[in-house]
């Protein structure tokens, strides 16, 4: 079985939505209360105060708060989960030695969901809304069907915009029809990216598109008075600016995972450091527009769904190397765009060139340490 969320927009009228901001303030000041609780225990006593401690007392703060008897009990005990999954991630972190990143406080504008563990306890389906224990009946715009059996619900607001997500569970799904082809993916600044059979899809470059409108809202935003009202919708204006980006980019990075997922069997791509790479202050904004992060994972969930086999390969040398003869060009850089290999006469742009080298090493291996699968057929979250 696989796990798969279905995310659909909420229309609350202003009382509902009034409702719905009050739940999400009780789960963020309980959330900060439970962290509290935690760093004092440690500090004082050096205990550790486990998951179904803080539980047991959510219990106590519903029946002395009056706002905090509005918000369902398991919902409370959500917020729990989700304070006990920071301090594991944690702790996973110190032992692994990497950044820990300590568990914060949330502010609000940092808290933006909250839960409900059972569907059917709490929240469910009735009719074409959405019933919601302390809310009420609130309108859904369902644009597709849900799809198996939905286990939890999580509602979240995003740029004042309310989505319940819907996580479902689904039978493993059946890989596609073999089609004995394999492909080269190469990603850059200039384009989205090119492939081995070259073809180019041009990035929109949505982020330094929108960047005018972008400006003119957080001006604007800059000359509110803090905590007024206007400010508050300037504020919601730059989210939703952000947010339309957000979706444009994901939209189009969607679709072309699809495309390659559909038509090949293997699919060869760059394990890119990027963490590393945005140091680099002249191509940060553009690496980040395009959005490689998020291509790669969509890549690995959508072909673990169609049972195909994604390769990431080591990005060193694949532009710089003939993908003929192996021989590293002379005088290259990044404003190079054609390359000429003076030994065997090859003449290419520099993106398919480097497409052809990553198709080389996904299917044949190269160096052991070249290459790693990442996409064997299974189940995978979406």
């Amino acid at each position: 079985m696989q796990r798969k969320t279905f995310k659909y927009r909420l229309y609350p009228i202003p009382c509902q939505a009034r409702l719905l901001t009050q739940v999400l303030d009780v789960c963020r000041h309980w959330y900060n209360m439970c962290i509290e609780e935690r760093q004092l225990a440690w500090q004082l006593e050096q205990r550790s105060v486990a998951k179904a401690q803080q539980e047991k007392t959510g219990i106590r703060y519903r029946a002395a708060f009056p706002k905090a008897q509005a918000v369902f009990s398991q919902t409370m005990q959500v917020v729990c989960d989700d304070v006990d999954k920071a301090y594991q991630a944690f702790f996973r972190r110190v032992k692994a030695g990497e950044k820990p990143g300590y568990p914060r406080f949330k502010g609000y504008h940092h808290f933006d969901s909250f839960g409900f563990k059972h569907y059917g306890s709490g929240i469910k389906i009735d009719g074409r809304r959405l019933k919601i224990f302390g809310v009420g009946r609130v309108r859904v715009r369902w644009d597709r069907p849900i799809e198996g059996l939905i286990k939890t619900v999580r509602l979240r607001r995003t740029a004042g915009k309310w989505y319940a997500c819907f996580s479902c569970e689904l039978p493993d799904p059946l890989p596609l029809a073999p089609t004995s082809q394999a492909i080269g993916i190469d990603v850059n600044v200039e384009n989205l990216l090119t492939d081995s059979e070259n073809r180019r899809v041009e990035s929109p470059k949505q982020y330094r598109v929108a960047q005018r409108e972008l400006r003119l809202a957080q001006r604007a935003l800059q000359r509110k008075k803090k905590g007024s009202k206007n400010r508050h919708k300037a504020l919601l204006r730059v989210q939703r600016v952000h947010e339309h980006i957000k979706n444009q980019r994901q939209d189009l990075l969607n679709k072309e995972a699809h495309y390659y997922t559909q038509r090949y069997d293997l699919i060869g791509l760059e394990d890119l450091r990027i963490p590393n790479m945005v140091r680099n202050h002249h191509l940060s904004k553009s690496i980040l527009d395009q959005g490689w992060g998020y291509l790669r994972n969509r890549f690995v969930a959508k072909a673990a769904n169609a049972g195909r086999q994604l390769v990431l390969v080591e990005p060193a040398y694949t532009s710089k190397a003939c993908s003929c003869c192996g021989q590293l060009f002379q005088h290259f850089d990044l404003s190079t765009r054609w390359v000429t290999c003076d030994a065997c006469g090859l003449s290419l742009a520099r993106d398919h060139n480097a497409a052809i080298n990553i198709l080389k090493r996904a299917t044949t291996g190269g160096d052991a340490a070249l290459g790693q699968n990442v996409g064997a057929p299974g189940p995978c979250v979406s």
